[in-house]
C-alpha cells in the first residue's frame, strides 16, 4: 500500500467516526526536515567536544596507543637459517635408440555395455 492509498484509507476511516480527516502526505516533509536541521545544530552547540564523534575517535585512538605504550616488550627470537631443499634426481632423457613405449589409449579393464534400446525400438 502507498502513502496515498493509506491517505484515502485513513480519510474514509476519519469521515466515518466523524474526525477531522488526516494531512495529505507531503504536507509537513519540509517542515520536518528543517526541525531535523534545526535539532542537529542546537546539539553540536550542546555537546560538549569530547562527546562528538570525532571526539570519542581520537580519545579511543589515545587510549589504544597509550596502551601499546605500556606494554612490556619481548625480545624477537633469532632468526632460523633455513635448510636448502634437496632436489631430486632427474631422470635421464630419452635417446633417439631407446624411444618411450607407446601407452593403450583403450583401459582392458572395462568391459562395453550394450545400449539400452528405446521404446521405437523395441518390436511389438
Amino acid at each position: 500500500m502507498n502513502a496515498a492509498q493509506q491517505h484515502l484509507l485513513d480519510s474514509y476511516r476519519a469521515a466515518r467516526r466523524g474526525e477531522a480527516a488526516p494531512p495529505a502526505p507531503g504536507t509537513h516533509t519540509v517542515r520536518t526536515a528543517r526541525e531535523i536541521q534545526q535539532w542537529r545544530r542546537f546539539y553540536a552547540v550542546v555537546t560538549a567536544p569530547a562527546d562528538r564523534l570525532p571526539g570519542r575517535i581520537r580519545g579511543v585512538v589515545r587510549s589504544v596507543a597509550a596502551s601499546l605504550l605500556r606494554l612490556p616488550r619481548r625480545p624477537l627470537p633469532p632468526p632460523h637459517p633455513t635448510p636448502p631443499h634437496p632436489t631430486p634426481p632427474r631422470a635421464p632423457a630419452p635417446t633417439s635408440a631407446q624411444a618411450p613405449t607407446p601407452t593403450p589409449t583403450t583401459r582392458p579393464d572395462v568391459t562395453p555395455q550394450p545400449t539400452p534400446r528405446l521404446r521405437s525400438d523395441a518390436t511389438p
